[in-house]
């Protein structure tokens, strides 16, 4: 279960944004969905403990990671979260391998032998062994997301948390890297809470969508029930052309304006 509710604010000179976000799912996979500047990332911030909110609470899976009231703020390590940025955030001076094993390790000592195993493993299984002294800038855009996706589960997280991770690549490759991810988050069977302003991505990767305007969720949508996956799927089915009436009202409830709560 993920369980947030926070309210934050940040400025940029005379310019403030105010973020007040609640919801909670027990979806194995959910999306925070709308347009950029509402507040998703803040969000995912703030789940990370890289932003500290100003009020209110993030909880996950029974563990309380953050409760104003209660003073309770664990650190970012400690949360145990994996975090994969919208432009990976890789290391350009370190190796695949070093990028992969970069949270296992510090300046004090090298990797445990338990640790370079896991790194040797999750290079095989994202198909990144060939590249492992490979460093970033020679990498295509999918193999560095491969590589920060790694990176992410190299620390056996409790959650994973994807900033718009197809934002940063050729919209050919979209489609058989969101496969790939639908098969991470099977096999690791760990929550994963993307954001994203794509439909397709909520379509094809999310059970529920938390929908995102101004810094307030104004609209849950549940694709769990099975009328609501099917009718999902057909409009993406194979034969469907860009644009359709069922991807015009499956978009119309996703972006449909209610009022903030």
């Amino acid at each position: 279960m993920i369980d947030v509710d926070i309210t934050l604010t940040v400025r940029d000179g005379a310019r403030r944004f105010d973020l007040a976000a609640r919801f909670a799912t027990d979806a194995p996979f959910a999306a925070l969905y709308g347009p950029s500047g509402s507040g998703k990332s803040l969000t995912l911030q703030a789940m990370a403990g890289l932003l500290a909110p100003a009020a209110g609470h993030v909880r996950l899976d029974g563990r309380t990671l953050f409760d104003a009231a209660r003073g309770i703020d664990v650190p970012p390590p400690r949360r145990h979260i994996g975090y994969l940025f919208q432009h990976y955030a890789l290391f350009p001076h370190l190796s695949v391998r070093q990028n992969i094993g970069f949270g296992l390790s510090s300046w004090r000592r090298r990797l445990a032998p338990a640790d370079e195993q896991r790194v040797r493993d999750l290079m095989d299984r994202f198909g990144l062994a060939a590249l492992a002294d490979s460093r970033p800038a020679a990498l295509s855009g999918g193999q560095q997301q491969r590589v920060a996706l790694a990176r992410a589960l190299a620390c056996e997280p409790r959650a994973l948390l994807l900033d718009e991770p197809f934002a940063a690549l050729n919209p050919m490759l979209r489609g058989a890297l969101r496969k790939e991810l639908a098969e991470v988050a099977r096999q690791w069977k760990i929550p994963v809470l993307m954001i994203t302003h794509d439909i397709d991505d909520v379509i094809e990767l999310a059970e529920v969508a938390f929908v995102y305007q101004d810094g307030q969720i104004v609209r849950e949508v549940d694709l769990r029930d099975g009328n609501s996956r099917d009718f999902a799927r057909r409009a993406l089915g194979d034969e469907t052309p860009a644009d359709t009436p069922m991807r015009r009202q499956l978009r119309h409830l996703l972006n449909e304006q209610l009022p903030a709560r």
